[in-house]
């Protein structure tokens, strides 16, 4: 399985990151680590903790701290939030939001059927990760059903603002 290399959409998340991690961070689907590379460079963080469904990000990532001597983040293999413990200040996730080609399988791009499946089941956990006052930064594409990750987030009870489109 391929890394997911950062792109545009990243560069636009990496720039909140910069601007709201604090404290205890999660980077849900972390990919080639570049949000929890960020929040570790933000002085008021504590602790970042990677998470990546695809074991070959998660090594790589692993290999990459370790060659630059950081010890502020920890990588773990996890669907979501399967082994993930504790409570954070901070939730970051870029997910896969595109709706899925017949016949190619890529959880790195494809976010479910329709694009936003693996949005849900991470919308419908946040909370318990999340401390009271936490921010979730989540970032989505246009072509992934607007009106229905709104009404995700209404379901879960969850406020949000939209900080920038591009």
């Amino acid at each position: 399985m391929d890394i997911y290399q950062p792109a545009e959409d990243s560069y636009l998340l990496q720039k909140f990151v910069r601007r709201y991690a604090t404290g205890r961070v999660l980077d849900v689907g972390t990919g080639s680590g570049i949000q929890a590379l960020t929040a570790m460079g933000v002085p008021s963080v504590r602790e970042v903790v990677a998470v990546d469904v695809n074991q070959n990000a998660v090594e790589s990532l692993q290999d990459e701290l370790t060659k630059r001597k950081i010890r502020k983040v920890k990588v773990l293999q996890s669907d979501l939030f399967e082994n993930v413990e504790g409570h954070f200040n901070v939730i970051i996730f870029n997910p896969p939001y595109l709706p899925e080609d017949k016949g190619v399988e890529d959880k790195a791009i494809y976010g479910g059927k329709k694009g936003w499946e693996v949005s849900d089941r991470f919308f419908q956990g946040v909370s318990n990760y999340l401390f009271p006052e936490g921010t979730v930064l989540f970032l989505f594409s246009s072509l992934t059903n607007k009106q229905k990750i709104d009404e995700i987030l209404e379901h879960n009870f969850l406020q949000w603002e939209e900080l920038e489109e591009e």
